[in-house]
């Protein structure tokens, strides 16, 4: 599935199930404690913090996927489209960083 029609299901969603779409700052917000639920997991399951007991079934891949859907709501509410700009930034990236990554002695 490309973004276009990741959108374009994000929003048949909110129009069949959901009443509509909240508006952006809540929706920022909701972002916002998406990506701490990631961060609580990638803390806990892979960096130094000990992953509490009730910790242990979350699903990573269900969080990004929290994470994905709200990003997608706010695209659609602001008349973005996701697909063309992320293309332009990995284009963008391609050419500006193309020699970047591979000169940094810290990643040798």
């Amino acid at each position: 599935m490309n973004i276009k029609n990741a959108q374009l299901d994000v929003d048949n969603w909110i129009k069949t199930h959901g009443v509509r779409y909240f508006d952006e700052l809540t929706n920022m917000a909701q972002l916002t404690e998406e990506v701490g639920e990631v961060a609580r997991i990638i803390a806990r399951r892979y960096g130094e913090q000990s992953e509490k007991e009730s910790d242990k079934d979350k699903d990573l891949g269900e969080e990004l996927a929290d994470v994905v859907f709200v990003v997608l709501c706010l695209a659609n509410q602001t008349g973005i489209d996701l697909q063309s700009a992320f293309d332009k930034k990995m284009d963008k990236k391609a050419k500006r960083d193309h020699d970047r990554h591979h000169n940094n002695d810290k990643l040798k």
